[in-house]
């Protein structure tokens, strides 16, 4: 396990709604290589914070990277119901346009 794991998870243990160690958490499950791990971690963010854009389209990433394209389309949409950041909705768009709606 690395250290950035252990620490993340450390500083969650002391604030379960720590959205930013969260969020950091599950990043780092992704550059890990353990995506069911992050998932969970990203919908973990999403419950504590829902207008958290970035967990929706990087939850969606990561479900593409697992192959669960309906699992991803409707985290993307989820995201855009929910953000209200520019941006981040432009980005989700994006992808649900590249997986084809």
């Amino acid at each position: 396990m690395s250290t950035r794991i252990e620490t993340l998870q450390q500083l969650l243990a002391q604030d379960p709604r720590s959205t930013f160690a969260r969020y950091g958490l599950a990043m780092e499950y992704v550059n890990s290589g353990r995506l069911p791990q992050a998932v969970e971690a990203f919908e973990a963010v999403i419950a504590t914070d829902p207008l958290y854009s970035a967990a929706y389209y990087h939850g969606g990433q990561t479900l593409e990277k697992m192959g669960e394209l309906d699992r991803a389309r409707a985290l993307y949409r989820q995201g855009l119901a929910a953000s209200r950041d520019a941006h981040a909705r432009a980005e989700m768009q994006a992808a649900l346009d590249i997986l084809g709606n």
